[in-house]
C-alpha cells in the first residue's frame, strides 16, 4: 500500500496522476529544523521527518511518501503567511523578482529511504499594492508557502518559470514517479 503523508488536496490530486491506489495520512509533526541543516535542504529534511513519523505509526510494510515545499528568496525560506499583512509583505518582496521553489520528497519502505529535492525558478511580475490587496482578498495566499498558489488565482502574478510546474504546486510528479517505480521494483525483487 502507498501512504501519502500530507493533507494537501493539491498533492493528493497530483499523486493520483501517477498512482491509482493510495491512502492519505497527514503527518502532524513538529516542523522544527536542526541548525546544521543547510537552507535549501530544509524541505527534504522535513519530508523525511514526515514520512518517518507516519511509517512509525504502523506503516513499516507500506511505501510512505512525505513532502514539503519551501519558497526561497534572499537566503530565507518563506513559509505560510501568519496574517494578511505578512502575506502582503511576502508578495511585495517577491514582486518583480525571481525566487526558488524547492520541494523535498521522501519515499520510505521498510529500512529503505529515497529522498530528493526538486528546484523550480519562478519570476513574478511587478505587482501594484492594489494587485496584492486584491489577491489577498481571495483568501488563497493564506495556506500557501510564499503566500501564493501558482495553480490558482496566483497564476496571474507569475511572469514565468524555469523547471517543473507541478513542483511549484507542491509535488514534482515526474521525478516522484521515477523514484516510486524504483522503490516498487526493489520491493518486488525482495518478495
Amino acid at each position: 500500500m502507498i501512504i501519502l503523508a500530507s493533507a494537501s488536496p493539491r498533492r493528493q490530486e497530483l499523486l493520483s496522476l501517477i498512482c491509482d491506489d493510495f491512502s492519505v495520512e497527514p503527518a502532524d509533526i513538529d516542523e522544527t529544523i536542526e541548525n546544521e541543516i543547510e537552507l535549501e535542504k530544509m524541505p527534504e529534511y522535513l519530508a523525511v521527518k514526515k514520512a518517518k513519523h507516519i511509517q512509525g505509526n504502523k506503516h513499516f510494510d507500506d511505501i510512505v511518501i512525505g513532502c514539503d515545499t519551501g519558497v526561497f528568496l534572499d537566503g530565507i525560506m518563506l513559509g505560510k503567511p501568519s496574517s494578511e499583512s505578512n502575506a502582503a509583505e511576502m508578495l511585495r518582496n517577491l514582486s518583480g523578482r525571481k525566487h526558488k521553489v524547492i520541494t523535498g520528497c521522501a519515499l520510505l519502505y521498510k529500512d529503505r529511504c529515497i529522498s530528493f529535492s526538486q528546484t523550480t525558478e519562478v519570476e513574478f511580475f511587478e505587482l501594484t499594492d492594489m494587485e496584492i490587496e486584491d489577491y489577498i482578498a481571495t483568501g488563497e495566499p493564506m495556506d500557501k508557502a510564499g503566500a501564493y498558489g501558482i495553480q490558482g488565482k496566483g497564476t496571474a502574478l507569475v511572469k514565468g518559470i524555469v523547471g517543473d510546474f507541478y513542483n511549484v504546486v507542491g509535488l514534482p510528479v515526474a521525478m516522484l514517479n521515477k523514484k516510486l517505480k524504483e522503490i516498487i521494483s526493489n520491493a518486488e525483487k525482495k518478495l
